[in-house]
């Protein structure tokens, strides 16, 4: 999933999964509760959509993963829980077959059936809906779906079907090793097909909104607030605990302090850089630092020049000093990024290309001399546009970022920003040269971040393709045996050492400010924390 803000902070999609982490408000023995329950939490950004297939970011699903349920979710030890589903079986790990939990239904009260699941499914894959996670199906392996996806096949054809109103078939071409925790991920719960088709676009405003999640929307006022009130048709509305949760679309994390201290907001979304060390002096427990499987990188345009040139991909890859940016702009805990994944993941342990052990001498000389040779010297000096998305915190790592290729190659980079929708709209249509990106997993595998390099992906927008590089993802989709996973997935990143398509730059945490009394506050390793899950102390 697609960071929106920068930083060492950031909100993801549990995996092997971790999309949906559920265990419900565990109220401790003995704990006082609120009279209220009513949670404020800021969210870094007005929400491009709540259309769960238009959407591709942590802004969006952070609030989407409230609003509705998926089949399953992942636990924090990494195990398979039923949502929507009750409980399944398989033949040969390619035919799933999902039993719908008796009586769920909308948040309007009408029944969730396996053929809204069908129709949900075949919209998400249609190229009539555009949506940024059009490729996942097929990244999974559902028969045709990746046909379907590149406008081949009808979308009909998708391999799945409804048996009857409570039972669901899934057939894969291949057996794939993440399929249950990727089945988690917020693009694949059901949608409502009357509703859509009675409102279009216009569906997901309040007055029409139906959802299947512990919270239905109540109010949007854009660029201001969104509420979310408690749905008393979910099917386990009984665990939950907080009636009301409102999101807040703070751009300026700042102003999100400030908000914090004066009592506005209860958990905050992410930290300024520049005021995370005297945070954790004045507010000491209430700075929450917790582990996340996300990797921020810069993307190059390979289908631009200068940018078509593996030469200046890898120069500028190599002339960038992540230490400095990691430990010294940063300093939240955040680890230099060499591999495009982790490099400790799902079971997996991963290494970077030879020059990331290179001391920085040799690099940049070796940078120097790519450089040169692909036709840039200080007369002819390379210059292009970085792009980011309006936020303090990734212009500071831009400022870091520009400044070392100055002087390390005489490069000329100007800085560019953008608001986070009119930066996505950049990127999807190849209207950049150099763009600030990041990645949460959408479940616990080195594929969650290696698939948006693939020929083709929806989310593939430096349109880098490789053949051997989309081999060594399908090979690594269709073993159970580790180690070879591992093979697959190292072959895939020294690929993308060599090729550069984008320069991985670091591999985050999450920080957040929390009130004392919000209690449940739990995110996972993909960075999610859900407000069905917290609750108020008495304060």
């Amino acid at each position: 999933m697609k960071i929106q803000k920068y930083n060492g902070i950031t909100i993801a999609l549990l995996a092997l999964g971790l999309t949906g982490a559920a265990q419900a408000a565990n109220v401790p023995e003995g704990t006082s509760l609120a009279a209220t329950q009513e949670l404020v939490r800021s969210n870094g950004n007005e929400p491009a959509s709540l259309d769960p297939h238009k959407v591709e970011s942590d802004v969006e699903f952070n609030i989407i993963s409230d609003l509705f349920d998926g089949l399953v979710a992942v636990k924090g030890d990494g195990s398979i829980e039923p949502r929507l589903a009750q409980s399944w079986e398989n033949k040969d790990n390619t035919v799933w077959t999902f039993h719908l939990r008796p009586g769920i239904v909308w948040s309007d009260g009408s029944t969730i059936t396996a053929q809204d699941i069908v129709w949900s499914w075949q919209r998400l894959v249609s190229p009539a809906t555009g949506s940024p996670y059009a490729s996942y199906p097929g990244n999974m392996h559902m028969v045709n779906a990746a046909d379907i996806a590149q406008g081949k096949k009808s979308p009909d054809t998708l391999g799945v079907k409804a048996l009857d109103d409570t039972t669901l078939e899934v057939t894969l071409t291949q057996p794939t090793s993440s399929f249950l925790a990727m089945l988690a991920h917020p693009s694949l719960v059901p949608l409502d097909k009357v509703l859509i088709g009675r409102y279009g676009d216009k569906w997901v405003k309040p007055e029409h909104f139906v959802g299947s999640g512990a919270y239905s929307l109540s109010q949007w006022v854009v660029n201001e607030r969104i509420v979310a009130e408690r749905n008393p048709h979910y099917w386990d509305n009984a665990k939950t605990v907080i009636n009301k949760v409102t999101y807040l679309p703070i751009r300026s994390e700042a102003s999100d302090v400030n908000r914090y201290k004066a009592g506005e907001v209860d958990i905050v979304y992410t930290l300024p850089i520049n005021q995370f060390s005297q945070l954790q002096k004045t507010l000491g427990s209430e700075v929450n630092v917790s582990p996340q499987l996300a990797t921020y990188y810069y993307e190059f345009n390979t289908t631009r020049a200068p940018f078509n040139d593996v030469r200046v991909r890898r120069a500028l890859n190599m002339a960038l000093d992540k230490d400095i940016i990691a430990e010294k702009v940063l300093g939240q805990g955040q680890s230099p990024a060499w591999v495009f994944s982790q490099p400790e993941i799902g079971g997996v342990k991963l290494h970077g290309p030879d020059y990331a052990s290179w001391p920085l001498d040799k690099r940049l000389a070796e940078a120097k001399k790519l450089l040169a040779e692909a036709g840039f010297s200080e007369s002819h000096p390379l210059t292009f546009n970085l792009l980011y998305n309006t936020s303090e915190s990734h212009q500071r790592i831009a400022i870091a970022a520009v400044s070392m290729w100055k002087k390390n190659l005489g490069v000329e980079a100007k800085l560019q920003n953008q608001e986070w929708k009119t930066m996505l709209d950049a990127m999807h249509t190849g209207n950049f040269d150099v763009v600030r990106y990041a990645w949460i997993a959408d479940y616990d595998d080195a594929s969650t971040f290696l698939n948006t390099f693939r020929t083709g992906d929806s989310e593939n927008t430096t349109k880098y393709s490789n053949p051997d590089y989309d081999g060594a993802l399908r090979d690594a989709a269709k073993v159970q045996d580790s180690a070879q996973r591992a093979s697959d997935y190292q072959k895939a990143e020294d690929l993308l050492g060599r090729d550069v398509p984008a320069i991985p730059v670091y591999h985050y945490v999450r920080t957040h400010l929390v009130k004392p009394w919000v209690g449940g506050f739990t995110p996972d390793r993909l960075g999610y924390y859900y407000t069905k899950d917290m609750f108020i102390k008495k304060h």
